[in-house]
């Protein structure tokens, strides 16, 4: 369909599901206590419960390696304030405030990832290349599933900019590119060979990616949290080459997860070889005419087969 080639029906898709959803679910019979106790790690259980629900598939069957932090950092409770909302240190080093009862992104306090020595301490030991970060057990078992498939199957390359955010906080990264540049492209090389090097490992497995997703929700409702000729000339260097590599191993749809108003950054993703987006917010602002015909005019260039 992406390719623009004839379908039998659009497909309907799952994105996943709450913790407590599954749980009342479970109680109330649609599930069982296997299904979702191991449902992050379980594509098979994955798919059942899909299917059970009427979706084609689940978005998060995804082949990927560990393009985060790894290891975590232990979660450790700083203070526990009287209403029992939590101070906590989380796996990324981000002071949040929690609570047992709510289920949310929490509010964050503070950041662990302030200066230079802060990441040469605590985070750059942590984004080093190890095959520790590849499931080469998962590679295997697509490996064999590889000629049977009838879902599409994709490759998941991580996150070049959107992780960053998260580790420093809008301000702290924002503040950072004034403050220190020399760190701030550090870092972002750092994340994005990092990123490459997994992806080609992943990639000599020979498996058949259908298509190749990023993550980075790096937009509000007016506009980018970054700016948009630095996300340019810093990170897009990093997408183009990967968009490259996959491209080589026969990968054409490159897609990328970022909410907000996306418009100002949209060529930039185009330029570097992302092709398709998810998902488009157009309660966000108004998305220009010139910009929907430039988006045809490039993704045809993309897509089209011959």
């Amino acid at each position: 369909m992406l390719n623009y080639e004839a379908y039998d029906h659009l497909p309907v898709i799952s994105f996943g599901y709450w913790d407590e959803t599954l749980s009342l679910w479970q109680k109330q019979g649609h599930v069982t206590a296997d299904e979702i106790e191991d449902f992050e790690e379980s594509e098979k259980h994955k798919a059942i419960i899909a299917k059970r629900l009427g979706f084609d598939y689940d978005w998060g069957g995804h082949v990927s390696a560990h393009t985060e932090i790894f290891p975590y950092f232990p979660e450790t409770v700083l203070e526990v304030y009287p209403d029992g909302k939590k101070k906590v240190s989380d796996i990324y080093g981000v002071i949040v405030l929690k609570s047992d009862d709510i289920t949310c992104i929490p509010s964050e306090i503070n950041h662990t990832l302030k200066d230079r020595q802060t990441w040469e301490e605590l985070y750059l030991p942590r984004l080093q290349y190890t095959t520790d970060r590849i499931n080469y057990e998962r590679i295997e078992f697509e490996k064999v599933a590889d000629a049977a498939r009838e879902q599409p199957l994709g490759i998941h390359c991580g996150s070049m900019f959107g992780e960053m955010r998260n580790w420093m906080g809008v301000e702290g990264v924002s503040y950072l590119y004034a403050d220190d540049e020399e760190l701030y492209t550090e870092m972002i090389d750092t994340v994005g060979n990092l990123s490459y090097r997994l992806i080609e490992e992943v990639l000599k497995s020979g498996i058949h990616f259908d298509y190749a997703h990023f993550w980075e929700d790096i937009c509000f409702k007016n506009g980018p949290l970054v700016i948009p000729n630095v996300f340019r000339e810093k990170v897009g260097p990093h997408y183009k080459r990967i968009a490259d590599l996959l491209n080589e191993h026969g990968v054409n749809i490159v897609s990328l997860d970022c909410d907000g108003l996306i418009d100002s950054l949209l060529p930039i993703w185009l330029e570097n070889g992302v092709n398709t987006m998810f998902p488009i917010e157009v309660g966000m602002g108004r998305f220009h005419k010139t910009m929907a015909r430039e988006v045809r005019q490039r993704a045809s260039r993309y897509w089209w087969n011959g």
